[in-house]
Order: C-alpha cells, then structure tokens, then sequence
C-alpha cells in the first residue's frame, strides 16, 4: 500500500496567512504504528509560525513558539483540534 491521500485543504486567511493540512493513509510501521502521516502547518510572511508533523524519524511532534516538542497523537480528529485551537491563539495574538 503506498501512501492514499485522506484529507488536503489549503486556505489563505486575509492577512495574507496560509494554514495547509494533509494526511495521509501509509502502512503502519515502527514510525507510523497508527497508520497516517501528517504534515499541518499555519505559515506567515513565508515563516512557519506553527506546525504539526511525523516527519521520518522524528515521531509525532509539534513547532510552536519557535519551539518543537514532543505531541501525543491521539487520533485524527484530536490533532486537527489541537491546531486549529493553536492557529486561532496564535492569531489572536498576531492581532
């Protein structure tokens, strides 16, 4: 099974923000045990400002504040909470 395309939205907000979700399907493995990768991200003026990913040989983890650590995965639906909780923090705060 190679890795199927689940979920791929890409938005810009009008302060010129982008915030790109995709997941995929992938086989589980020691690395994806869950079976998904993911890549969620919430750039600003071409700058990460938050992230969330299973980047090969990192395990699940989040950038946030210009930090990255560790992110229990819990299942789709959560992670999608937790970054669109993030994201609206994040730009409350950007003003």
């Amino acid at each position: 099974m190679k890795a199927e395309p689940l979920i791929h939205d890409k938005v810009e907000d009008r302060h010129g923000g982008i915030v790109e979700v995709k997941v995929w399907a992938v086989p589980k493995s020691k690395d994806k045990p869950y079976g998904y990768k993911y890549s969620l991200v919430y750039i600003k003026h071409d700058r990460r400002v938050l992230g969330y990913d299973n980047a090969e040989g990192k395990g699940d983890h989040r950038h946030y504040r210009g930090k990255e650590m560790p992110y229990g995965f819990e299942g789709i639906d959560k992670l999608l909470k937790d970054f669109y909780r993030d994201v609206r923090e994040v730009m409350k705060d950007e003003g």
